[in-house]
Order: C-alpha cells, then structure tokens, then sequence
C-alpha cells in the first residue's frame, strides 16, 4: 500500500538511494535537506509527480501539511572529514534536527527511523559488536562531535517512544559504500578509488591493520526498508560482518583499477576505531536480512561511478 514518507538528508548518500527505492515501490516521498554536505546532483533524476523536495535545514521547525506515514532521519554530516570541519552543525542536526523531526513524527502519528551509525561504538572493546555493547567514546575528541550527536539522537528518539509512544526504529549503520558517495569525502573506497585512477599512491591511515566491514548500498536500502515494516524498537546494527583491513581494502582496489599506485601511510588520526565488525544476528533473527552483494561486485560498480564523476 502507498505511503507518504519524509526523508530527511535526501540529497545524500544513502538519502537520494532510499528515495528510489520508495519511489520505485509506489510510495510519495517528500525530501528535506539544506545541501550542507547533500549534492542535487544525486536527485536530479527525480523527476516523479511522488516527490517533492524542500530545501530546509531541520534544525528548524518542520512544517508538513497532510498525511505523513513515515519520517526517515537522516540528515547528517556522516564523513570525518564533514564533521570535522561542520562540528556544530553536525551536533545541532543530531540534537535539535532529531528532535524536530521526532516531533514531526509525534504529531502526525508517524513512524519513525533514525539513521544512527556504528561509531556510537566508538574505539570498540568489544568485537564484533552486538547491540547490546554500551561503547568506548570519547565525548571531547575530535569525532565526538557525531559520536555523540547519534548516542543523543538515540536516547531522545527512545525517550520519544516511552513516554510519548512514538513508533520508532533505531539503524545502526555500518560502513557502507557505492554509487553517489562524494568522491572527496574523506572515506576510504572513495578516495582510494580516486587515488587510484589517478595513478597516485592510496593513503592509509596508521598501519593500515585497522580493519572495516563494507555494506553496498544496495544491501543496506533492503535492511532500512525491512526495518521500516518491522515491529522491533530496539537498535539493529545493519552492516556487512565480512571484515578486511584497509590495507587489504586498499590492495583490492589497487588490482580492480589496474592501476600502478603504491600504498603509503600517515599519521592515524586521534581515537581513530582500531575494529569495525557488525554482530548482525538481530538483523537476521528479526528482519530475516543479510547482505548479498560481494565486494568484487560491489567495487566493479563504485568504480565505473567514480569513473564517471572524475573524467
């Protein structure tokens, strides 16, 4: 059945790919986003009498008329590279923007999922990291800013749900990748793909021994759309459990691209998580969701993209 669903942070990464698949399903989006780290370009294609952009920052008070069935959360500097050089803004979309849209949620009688991130794991000593683990976060370093921006956003979006009963969901998204990820943003596969066309050498951070789990995109759409239906309001960690050190990241994409880059290191950055693992049997047990896409095939297609943005 049709529904009507606000997205926030539509020109996004995996905004603008949620937004085609809702579509794609029948439903009427409406986007919100003020195109601080959001790029048009990833909604241009949008053309559809379903969808309606408002550029809006929602650190104020959003204003929808008619029915809202879902509000989707998920505006947000997402890269170290964004919320380091956006640090207010990135703590004021996590806290007022959530709440906003919370209360969007509240009063339209909506359901509500909040894109929240692996990093209020934090440097983890526990691995892999179920959803029952509480984290390792610095409050006062540098990435503490969007650390902590998603543990608030998760303790008002639960306190929304207990006292004012709002039906709410919790994403706990792991490193993903794939199509319309900004190729300067600062994360790995983006920037090392661009190393790589470019015939210069790809930089590690540290030792390169620090390792991440990669979701294509695709993959983590089908797990925010089972999420969405479900009847869980507990944290699910969405995120693929197969685990690679950058280094090894790094090599693979050096051998897809052909390319003669070498690797070189630099200086680690501070609190910098040393393991990255998702514990997804919740997700499986709850959602009957795992991910499917390899990371060959995956690689093949994020790099034709970036191909595509650097020529």
């Amino acid at each position: 059945m049709s529904a009507r669903i606000i997205v926030t942070g539509i020109a996004g990464f995996i905004g603008s790919h949620l937004a085609d698949r809702l579509l794609d399903q029948g439903h009427n989006v409406v986007g919100l986003d003020n195109l601080l780290t959001g790029s048009a370009d990833n909604i241009k294609h949008l053309d559809n009498q379903r969808f309606k952009f408002i550029n809006h920052d929602v650190t104020e008070h959003i204003s929808i008329d008619g029915q809202v069935d879902f509000v989707l959360h998920w505006a947000s500097p997402a890269s170290p590279t964004d919320y380091l050089e956006w640090p207010i803004p990135t703590l004021k979309v996590g806290a007022l923007g959530t709440h906003k849209a919370l209360g969007l949620a509240k009063a339209k009688g909506a359901i509500f999922l909040l894109a929240s991130t692996s990093e209020v794991y934090g440097d983890p000593l526990e691995h892999p990291q179920p959803e029952s683990y509480w984290g390792n976060v610095n409050p006062i370093g540098p990435r503490g800013v969007y650390d902590e921006a998603k543990r608030f956003a998760e303790a008002i979006t639960v306190a929304y749900h207990r006292y004012h009963g709002v039906n709410t969901k919790i994403a706990r998204i792991f490193n993903t990748y794939g199509p319309r990820m900004r190729v300067n943003d600062g994360r790995a596969i983006p920037t090392f793909i661009a190393q790589a066309l470019a015939g210069k050498d790809l930089t590690v951070f540290g030792n390169g021994n620090q390792t991440r789990s990669f979701c294509f995109i695709s993959d983590l759409v089908d797990g925010i759309l089972r999420l969405m239906e479900s009847n869980t309001n507990d944290p699910v960690n969405l995120g693929n459990p197969k685990e690679m050190t950058i280094n090894e990241i790094a090599q693979e994409i050096i051998t897809m691209t052909g390319s003669r880059s070498q690797i070189i290191h630099q200086r680690l950055p501070i609190d910098d998580p040393k393991v990255r693992q998702p514990d997804i049997t919740k997700a499986r047990e709850l959602l009957g969701w795992t991910p499917h896409v390899n990371l060959h095939e995956g690689l093949s297609r994020t790099i034709e993209y970036v191909k595509q943005r650097i020529a």
